[in-house]
Formats: structure tokens, C-alpha cells, sequence
């Protein structure tokens, strides 16, 4: 592919100049197929300082700037963007586009005056507008998901958009699938955004419909068993971190929705079959398949029944 970027740029063909921002691994993907695209030449990659990960705290770089380096693209890392310096860097470049994917921070007016900011955000905008799109549009059982593509400002996530991909949430999809979906379909987006450029018309989000989502906190998977359609949801939304448990720290690593609205007892163990437990919620049934009680490893829900001695009417915490 780099070959072919080279005899491109022989013949005279106008390549693309793309500044590109980003962090986590939805970014990584899209800058991924910008780097494969042979109309485009990604000449800057910007994303957020290494952080410790992990129990031991291992200094680890972002996705992208992995790929950036693996592509011998030059990568700056930045804490506040309104520093000159990054305005400086950026300008030096001569940019056609400056492409933004969960980069995490809010571009300043000094750089969105450089080239065209175009912001691939995983949602269908107004909706969701913020840090956990993805998250919410599971924790309100949403029935479509999508992305948006959209002319950065200087407000969050308010920018008129240039163009959508959206599609049906399938009921069993958790948090890990869904980002992949997104994910897939932002890079698809992003570069027919950028190829269609010059005859896009811009449409203002309507404000009256927008939402917004904050940032996911360890507390919210907490669980109290009072309705289990809300526990579901956020056992969908909640994939890997925080998870969801209960309020003895105990975690829940596979459940499944019985039903939804029968009236029982909160936490009441109501049947025990071979390899599962049903729990009665205050409004429907959970069934758990597989727990990891505080500071023990994870085990299936028959090993916990049988080493606690756990019987139907007993109330699991």
C-alpha cells in the first residue's frame, strides 16, 4: 500500500493531507484505514500521554500512537492542546483535514481554524452527546446504534453533521461487539466523508433533541436486584469495566434476562438447576451462570452453591 502511495505521488495525483487525533482502539481502527487508503497521507498523529495500566502500573502507549509508529508517522503526544507548541506543530504540517476519533480532549479555536475538523463520534447525534455514548445507548436498550460525522466547534459533540451510518442493536449484543460494529463502520464512514467532501451540506443538530452522557464511574455497576431489565442492560453496557456487582462486591460475570415483569422477593434465590441459579428481582428474573465473589477468582455458580451450601429462599448479596 505505501508502494502505491509513491507511485501515486509520481504522477502528480493529489494526495490528502491528514492530521489525525485519537486514543483508544475505536481510533486506532479508523486511523488504520486512513493509513491504507491511497488517497490520504496521514503526516501527524496526535493522542494523549503512555498511563500506567493494570495492577502493576506498567507505563503503556494508546493504541494509536502503537500504529502511528509501526507506519513511521510522526507522533506527538499532548496534555492540553491549547498549548502553542500543538498549534504550531499542526499548522507546520499544511493539513487538508484534521480527522478526530475519542481523542478525549476539546479542540481549541486556534486549531480548529487550521483545516476542516471532522469528528467520528459513536452515536447517532444529537443523541448522546459526550464520553459514553456507546454505553448508554445499551443501558437505555436503545434499538438502533450508529456514528456520526461531524464539523467540530468548540462545543461538545455540537458540530453540523456531514453523514451517518446507523443499524439495528441486536438483543443479545454487549458492549465489546457493539464498539466493534462501531468501529467497523466509522472507518468505512470516515473515508467516504472525506472523499465526498466538497459536495456535503453540513445540517445543524437540532438542540431540542439532544442528549448528553458522562463519563462511566466503578460505582455505577452496582446492582440492588430491583429490576432486571436495568441489571441486564447494564451487564450489556457495563462489559469488562466496571461489570456489574452486588453490593458486597461480589461480581456477576454471566447472567441472562428471564423475564421481565413477574413481582418477587430482591435477591431470593428461586430455583437452582445444574449449571445456574434463577434470582428474583423486586420486577422480574435474572438467571446467573457464573460469579467471582470478592478478592476470589471467578467460578461457575454451581462451585459457589456448593461451597457456601446455598438452597431455593436463600437471598445471594
Amino acid at each position: 500500500m505505501i508502494a502505491l502511495k509513491e507511485i501515486k505521488l509520481k504522477k502528480g495525483f493529489n494526495i490528502k493531507k491528514i492530521v489525525y487525533m485519537g486514543t483508544p482502539n475505536y481510533a486506532k481502527d479508523i486511523l488504520s484505514s486512513l493509513i491504507e487508503d491511497i488517497n490520504y497521507k496521514v503526516v501527524l498523529v496526535i493522542t494523549q500521554p503512555d498511563r500506567p495500566v493494570g495492577r502493576k502500573k506498567i507505563l503503556t502507549p494508546p493504541p494509536v500512537k502503537e500504529l502511528a509508529l509501526l507506519n513511521n508517522i510522526e507522533v506527538f503526544q499532548s496534555e492540553n492542546l491549547r498549548d502553542i507548541k500543538t498549534k504550531e506543530l499542526i499548522s507546520s504540517k499544511n493539513p487538508d483535514f484534521i480527522v478526530v476519533a475519542a481523542f478525549g480532549q476539546i479542540l481549541p479555536r486556534n486549531i480548529l481554524d487550521i483545516a476542516p475538523c471532522i469528528n467520528l463520534h459513536a452515536s447517532i447525534l444529537p443523541q448522546y452527546r459526550g464520553a459514553s455514548p456507546v454505553q448508554q445507548s445499551l443501558l437505555n436498550s436503545d434499538k438502533y446504534s450508529g456514528v456520526t460525522a461531524m464539523l467540530m466547534e468548540e462545543g461538545l459533540d455540537t458540530g453540523a453533521v456531514l453523514g451517518y451510518i446507523y443499524f439495528e442493536i441486536p438483543l443479545d449484543m454487549r458492549l465489546h461487539g457493539l464498539m466493534q460494529q462501531l468501529t467497523d463502520d466509522a472507518s468505512i464512514l470516515t473515508i467516504d466523508i472525506l472523499n465526498r467532501f466538497d459536495t456535503i451540506k453540513p445540517q445543524e443538530q437540532i438542540n431540542l433533541n439532544a442528549s448528553n452522557c458522562k463519563k462511566i464511574k466503578k460505582s455505577d455497576g452496582e446492582i440492588d436486584f430491583d429490576n432486571a431489565q436495568e441489571i441486564y442492560n447494564k451487564y450489556r453496557a457495563y462489559q469488562g469495566w466496571p461489570g456489574i456487582f452486588t453490593k458486597s462486591g461480589m461480581k456477576l460475570l454471566d447472567i441472562e434476562l428471564v423475564d421481565l415483569d413477574s413481582l418477587n422477593n430482591k435477591a431470593e434465590i428461586l430455583e437452582i438447576t445444574k449449571d445456574s441459579i434463577i434470582v428474583g428481582c423486586s420486577i422480574g428474573k435474572i438467571k446467573i451462570k457464573e460469579v467471582q465473589p470478592k478478592s476470589k477468582k471467578a467460578m461457575a455458580i454451581s462451585a459457589y452453591i456448593l461451597g457456601r451450601g446455598v438452597k431455593i429462599g436463600d437471598y445471594i448479596t
